[in-house]
């Protein structure tokens, strides 16, 4: 069993950065590929990041391509995701995911609770 847990999420002006974190406990995730998504109000969830095991291969969603950088780094268990340039459509509650099932952009074993993330204009 693993769980994750976010952090970093706030308030921000638009065209800034935050830089989310995702702490895993219960055991490695060092062999899982990993994930963050995100929920905006009224929204179906959806897919903007994904990183393999390794973090040799990283995946985007085409609205934030450019702006967030995935990575990890497997000795401290966690999983980041850097936010720059955003925008007031950005604004969701962004999770954190790990151990993807078919593929980085749908269904993963482990769910964090999410962290809130706000842009203002």
């Amino acid at each position: 069993q693993v769980q994750l847990v976010e952090s970093g999420g706030g308030l921000v002006q638009a065209g800034g950065s935050l830089r989310l974190s995702c702490a895993a406990s219960g055991r490695t995730i060092r062999t899982d590929g990993m994930g963050w998504f995100r929920q905006a109000p009224g929204k179906e969830r959806e897919f903007v990041a994904g990183i393999n095991w390794s973090g040799a291969s990283t995946y985007y969603a085409d609205s934030v391509k450019g702006r967030f950088t995935i990575s990890r780094d497997n000795a401290k268990n966690t999983v980041y995701l850097q936010m720059n340039s955003l925008k007031p459509e950005d604004t969701a509650v962004y999770y954190c995911a790990a151990g993807w099932i078919s593929g980085p952009t749908s269904q993963y074993r482990y769910w964090g609770q999410g962290t809130q993330v706000t842009v203002s204009s």
